[in-house]
């Protein structure tokens, strides 16, 4: 059977016409030796219609050689009431170029809350009703409630600076132990910082990626642990997740930042990225900025609504670091739109106040302290 391809044919008919052409060669140069002019006439007129028809009689002397011809059907013309065709979607998750993304403005303000009774554990099975929420003195109406656990974009800032020589393994150990709590959705980035900050991994799903990473850290010189939270805060501008946080691992204050803790510390209430930091001491420092490292990081903290951990003991690290994963999982989300809606951009107070149900023992509450008002 011959193949159906366009401009192919099988070679069958070709076969039948060269043989036909022999055939009618031989017995013409016969008939012409021996013929009169007349005849010989005639066989060269025979001669020339036979090699003209033969041909079309090969191509259809064989019912099973097909060849299908293709030809193009003719596409009828839009009418002008036909909507326009666009692809909605370029690829998986991607708007084309030919749709604009909505853009909605809902001034929905969303407050991360972590709840812990007097032993420093988790408490978790609140309810709506056990929540107060107050912008400045005006209590507002929470509109939106979650427990769940949310995917998370989270950036690790890791101390590689010179006094962090006894403690590494452990520090690193507690990172392992940390992403063990990680949700598969998570992504992850991750900086190191000595006399300046770098960053040695980019956001990506990957743990063993961080893991693999962080076997290069190397313990030497100075501390910029300032400028190292703001190059992860500039960092979480990419991040695909609402919910973002860093995790600061680090054993004291700050000697070597281009950035002042006041410039930080506004970078921090603009940013809307919980912050949680494990703080290794040693028990005498020296240096001032040792001294002053625990409070640094607690208020760096509090203002997000994260918390920082102090640890005198290293081998506490992988603990606490699991600790902050799992409480990280399991944050109450609560959503208000503000009764007065005013955009100059100043801070805006926010206070949560707990309801608890009977019996409880006096509980803690960790939340943002506020946020910047959109400006026009």
């Amino acid at each position: 059977m011959a193949r159906l391809e366009k401009g192919r044919r099988s070679s069958r008919p070709k076969a039948l016409v060269r043989r036909c052409s022999m055939v009618l060669a031989s017995d013409l140069l016969s008939l012409l030796r021996t013929a009169s002019p007349v005849c010989r006439y005639a066989a060269v007129l025979v001669a020339a219609v036979s090699c003209c028809w033969l041909p079309a009689l090969a191509q259809t002397t064989d019912v099973n050689d097909v060849h299908v011809s293709s030809h193009e059907v003719e596409k009828p013309a839009e009418r002008p009431s036909d909507p326009p065709k666009v692809n909605l979607l370029s690829s998986a998750g991607d708007l084309s170029a030919h749709i604009r993304p909505l853009k909605v403005d809902v001034d929905l303000v969303l407050v991360p809350v972590t709840i812990t009774d007097p032993m420093n554990r988790l408490v978790t099975g609140l309810e709506k009703e056990n929540f107060q929420l107050f912008e400045g003195s005006s209590a507002q109406e929470i509109r939106s409630f979650s427990s769940e656990d949310a995917p998370v974009s989270l950036g690790v800032i890791f101390d590689s600076s010179g006094s962090m020589s006894s403690k590494m393994d452990r520090a690193k150990e507690a990172v392992v132990e940390f992403f063990k709590t990680a949700n598969p959705q998570d992504e992850f980035f991750m900086i190191t910082f000595s006399d300046e900050p770098e960053e040695v991994t980019d956001f990506t799903n990957s743990v063993d990626e961080i893991q693999n990473k962080l076997v290069f850290a190397v313990p030497r010189r100075r501390t910029a642990l300032l400028d190292a939270i703001y190059m992860g805060l500039s960092k979480m501008r990419q991040a695909k997740y609402p919910k973002k946080a860093l995790l600061i691992i680090s054993d004291g204050g700050d000697n070597h930042s281009r950035y002042t803790e006041n410039e930080i510390k506004a970078m921090v209430k603009e940013a809307d990225v919980m912050i949680y930091a494990i703080g290794i001491y040693d028990r005498y420092a020296s240096a001032t900025e040792e001294r002053l490292g625990p409070q640094l990081l607690s208020e760096i903290t509090e203002l997000t609504g994260g918390r920082a951990f102090t640890i005198d003991n290293p081998n506490d690290l992988g603990d606490v670091a699991t600790k902050i994963g799992v409480e990280l999982r399991n944050q109450y989300v609560l959503g208000y739109r503000p009764n007065k809606v005013v955009r100059d951009g100043k801070w805006r107070k926010i206070k949560v106040k707990l309801l608890p149900p009977k019996g409880l023992p006096p509980l803690r509450v960790y939340a943002r302290t506020g946020y910047y008002a959109p400006a026009e």
